[in-house]
C-alpha cells in the first residue's frame, strides 16, 4: 500500500473510533473513575510526547541542548514557577548550552 492509502485508512479508523464514542452510555461517562482515568491518560500522553520530542532526532537518539532545557524547565516547575518563567528557563538553558557548544 502507498503512503496515501495508509493515511486515508488511519483517518477512517480515527473517525470511526470517534463515532464509536457516541455509543458509550452516559452512565459510564458520569462515573468519577472515568474522569480520573481520562485525566491520567492525558498527562501520560503529554509527558511521553515531551520526552520523545526531547531526545529523538529522526530515528536516532539525540542528547543535546533540548535535554538541558527540559531539565531547567522541570526544576522551575518543582519550585512552582509561573508558566512564563518555566518557558523562559527552558529557552535560556537551551540557548546557554548551545552557546557553550552542546548542540
Amino acid at each position: 500500500m502507498t503512503l496515501w492509502m495508509w493515511l486515508l485508512l488511519s483517518c477512517l479508523l480515527a473517525y470511526g473510533w470517534k463515532l464509536l464514542g457516541y455509543l458509550v452510555p452516559a452512565s459510564v461517562l458520569r462515573d468519577p473513575r472515568m474522569s480520573r482515568i481520562a485525566g491520567t491518560m492525558t498527562i501520560g500522553l503529554l509527558a511521553s510526547l515531551t520526552i520523545v520530542n526531547t531526545v529523538a532526532s529522526g530515528q536516532a537518539l539525540a542528547l543535546d541542548a533540548r535535554l538541558g532545557a527540559l531539565a531547567a524547565a522541570g526544576i522551575a516547575l518543582v519550585f512552582r514557577a509561573p508558566f512564563l518563567v518555566v518557558v523562559l528557563a527552558g529557552a535560556g538553558a537551551a540557548a546557554g548550552l548551545r552557546l557553550l557548544g552542546w548542540n
